[in-house]
């Protein structure tokens, strides 16, 4: 089976310099999808130039909102540029990997309940159960991640969902400091992308 390159970065904050470096990265890298894990806006400034050097370069991109942006502001990213998910609650397959995600943290000016956070990874898993290869997707880290140095408690919903599921990796960002930790669960490999991009195969 072919093999999907993904690069993954989350928490732009509308920094349009980072994204042009980054779609030049995409590029020369090859990379077929980008992955962005919320917080692509400062509290929902801009959403100019955050999405569109990557659509000039062909490359898939999956979004979701972080606790930045409303699903409104990702819903209308994804009218606007071709190429475009939202992977909230929802599943998509490419090659045999699936992908799927839950947005938002339990704080911040954007947020959802751990129970919400739940229903949405059920939603999302449901639709690619049968794939091959999985990688979940979430804005927030999980409960006892090691990204809870910042002081900012994890999600349970996240971590159970981890344990359930089984997932090959966990992308993950919002705790900036984090950016590059990685932490492994049962055979899940858990990468915490924030503001620190990754590029990897699968």
């Amino acid at each position: 089976m072919k093999k999907t390159k993904i690069m993954a970065i989350g928490d732009i904050h509308g920094d349009t310099g980072l994204v042009k470096k980054l779609a030049k990265m995409a590029k020369d890298e090859k990379v077929d999808i980008i992955i962005l894990p919320g917080d692509l806006t400062w509290l929902e400034q801009s959403t100019k130039n955050l999405i569109g050097p990557f659509i000039k370069e062909n490359k898939k991109v999956l979004i979701m909102p972080g606790n930045h942006e409303t699903m409104a502001t990702i819903d209308f990213l994804t009218q606007v540029y071709p190429n475009t998910k939202n992977i909230h609650g929802i599943g998509i397959k490419e090659n045999d990997l699936g992908i799927f995600g839950v947005g938002y943290a339990d704080s911040g000016p954007f947020s959802i309940t751990d129970k919400e956070v739940a229903k949405a990874l059920e939603k999302g898993y449901a639709q690619i159960k049968n794939m091959k290869k999985k990688i979940m997707v979430t804005h927030s880290h999980h409960a006892g991640s090691k990204a809870e140095f910042s002081g900012i408690p994890g999600s349970k919903a996240i971590k159970k969902a981890i344990e359930k599921f089984q997932p090959d990796l966990v992308i993950s960002g919002h705790i900036h400091e984090a950016g590059g930790i990685e932490e492994q669960i049962g055979k899940t490999r858990i990468i915490n992308v924030a503001r620190k991009p990754i590029i990897f195969e699968i």
